[in-house]
């Protein structure tokens, strides 16, 4: 390799950012790690994990306080900074629901308004995840079919999970962060617990099949996924 070659490789290799900052005062690099911090999780369109936001602080830097100071700082702003499918993102907040549906319309090219049965089917899914697309139509005592399947598959909300130990060994469907982003869960332990729903008289397999009755914490409209009916 020549020396221009060598020369030229070194400087298509971007520079080291200086994480530590020890040349601040204390006050400074702290207000350096927040400008950081919420930089990059504004250029991101999807939720920032950890260990990515870490490369960009002092190892001795308190994420957790970090996002506390920037949510605090937002606390007057029409948007917010939550925590979604294991990592953080910039959201509107939901009072702007109407406003931004006003400015916008329906939703874009590409996005699919759940009907009722999907939505349905969605959140067996969640709850009793891995399940096979034989079990959901055992639960709904119809077949659930595999358009349906391809809905929520399309959508980003659920994807191909392990085998089945069943006979055939079929596929069994699990949930994605993208699930988890679009109803504003940072993990699955965040869902209702459905065994005390049922104990408290709030949900029922035969109300859940019957279409009448979403769990709290359940509200397309609050998230952003619109119900066909």
């Amino acid at each position: 390799m020549s020396q221009a070659s060598v020369r030229r490789k070194i400087n298509e290799q971007p520079a080291l950012l200086d994480t530590e900052l020890e040349h601040l005062p204390p006050e400074l690099r702290w207000r350096e790690w927040m400008g950081r911090v919420e930089a990059v999780i504004f250029a991101a369109n999807e939720p920032v994990p950890r260990e990515v936001l870490a490369r960009v602080v002092g190892r001795n830097c308190n994420l957790e306080l970090v996002i506390d100071d920037i949510r605090a700082e937002l606390a007057g702003r029409p948007y917010e900074l939550v925590s979604v499918a294991g990592g953080w993102q910039h959201r509107t907040k939901k009072v702007f629901g109407d406003a931004i549906h006003a400015a916008f319309g329906t939703p874009g090219e590409g996005t699919k308004e759940l009907t009722q049965s999907e939505a349905l089917v969605l959140m067996c899914i969640a709850y009793f995840q891995p399940i096979t697309r034989g079990e959901l139509s055992s639960f709904f005592g119809k077949e659930v079919s595999r358009d349906l399947i391809g809905v929520l598959r399309a959508q980003d909300l659920i994807a191909s999970g392990p085998r089945s130990p069943r006979p055939g060994a079929p596929y069994t469907y699990v949930t994605t962060k993208n699930f988890l982003s679009q109803f504003g869960l940072d993990t699955l332990r965040q869902l209702p617990d459905f065994e005390a729903l049922e104990d408290a008289g709030l949900l029922s397999k035969e109300r859940l099949l019957a279409g009448d009755i979403m769990p709290v914490g359940w509200r397309y409209e609050d998230v952003g996924v619109d119900i066909e009916e």
